[in-house]
């Protein structure tokens, strides 16, 4: 129903005046502010203006797949209101490249950012070569990439984040990037999503296979399989992965973990259990230097997005900096430190 109303253009506008502290320049793009809408929502390209029309300052598609695919059966996603949570397992649910790519062709002329998450069908005899394929479909309508691993809902996708895995993944994505970039004559950024149920030996050598492979930036993080710490009992076990708000302690730890590893230059992008506007600023200041949102929509409503971005001009201005990068990472020690369990 969201979608058919955004394809309607039935949603409100971004009213606030932008605040040139906001903007960030990274990957040679120029973000009007720092907060996108992550992937899933918008799974085959159908409303990437609108989103941004919306007051976002980027979105992201897909995840898509090379072929259609239906994804798991239904029932698929649960609602844990007491928790202010959701759990799914749609499976890379998608009508797959072909799709996408007209509705991209068709909007390319409109500008703003707009991100490419890709992966694997479920299928798939040889899953890094459907990573690869979705970078060479889309290297010339992408702004980035979002190369996703970390998703709990297909069988052994989260087993290509294992060192060796990984390290062929990036450097087959890495070179077909780098290929693509010589005919269209820019290189697209890859960033690599992560999954938050890594242990620190993980982190580490995810780390290091990030670094040696030149991955343009990290997604921290996806869903996680955890279900501590619920009250709701009702749908609680249901197989999938959660998100919400019971998600934002874990995800924050380990992005600021995980910005400790990279140092403070890597671009990563922080998205899990950013629910309010206090909750994005301190997603900030644990290490993101950009933002994601999605499940919080569903009981906050888009009104979520202006009074997120009027709460960081307004933290700003509290704390006397210039720009968010200032901020980013400014708690990093005491999110770092914490037990994750």
């Amino acid at each position: 129903m969201t979608l058919a109303a955004l394809r309607a253009g039935l949603y409100p506008r971004g009213g606030r005046r932008a605040d040139p502290r906001l903007t960030m320049r990274l990957f040679d793009l120029a973000f009007p502010n720092p907060l996108g809408m992550a992937a899933g929502f918008d799974k085959n390209g159908e409303v990437p203006d609108a989103v941004l029309g919306m007051g976002f300052g980027f979105a992201e598609v897909g995840t898509v797949t090379p072929r259609p695919q239906p994804g798991n059966p239904r029932p698929r996603l649960f609602r844990l209101a007491a928790d202010r949570a959701v759990i799914n397992r749609f499976g890379f649910n998608n009508e797959g490249h072909d799709a996408l790519r007209r509705r991209l062709e068709a909007r390319a002329a409109r500008g703003g950012i707009v991100g490419v998450n890709v992966g694997a069908n479920k299928d798939s005899a040889d899953r890094v070569a459907d990573y690869v394929a979705g970078i060479r479909r889309f290297a010339d309508l992408a702004s980035y990439f979002t190369v996703n691993v970390s998703s709990p809902n297909t069988p052994g996708l989260r087993d290509l984040q294992a060192r060796s895995s990984l390290h062929e993944l990036l450097v087959r994505v890495i070179t077909a990037r780098d290929e693509e970039a010589r005919r269209i004559g820019r290189a697209v950024p890859v960033l690599l999503k992560i999954s938050p149920d890594v242990d620190q030996q993980a982190l580490e050598d995810i780390a290091e296979e990030v670094t040696a492979t030149a991955v343009d930036g990290l997604i921290v993080s996806n869903t996680t399989v955890s279900r501590a710490g619920l009250t709701e009992r009702h749908h609680a076990q249901e197989a999938g992965g959660l998100s919400g708000r019971p998600l934002f302690r874990k995800s924050t730890i380990v992005l600021a973990r995980m910005r400790k590893l990279v140092g403070p230059s890597l671009p990563i992008i922080g998205v899990g259990g950013i629910d309010s506007p206090q909750a994005a600023w301190t997603k900030i200041t644990a290490g993101a230097t950009l933002l994601q949102l999605y499940s919080a929509l569903v009981y906050e409503g888009p009104g979520l997005v202006g009074r997120i971005l009027a709460h960081l001009s307004t933290e700003l201005e509290r704390n006397g900096l210039d720009s968010l990068a200032d901020a980013c990472g400014a708690d990093l020690e005491a999110w770092s430190g914490q037990d994750i369990t």
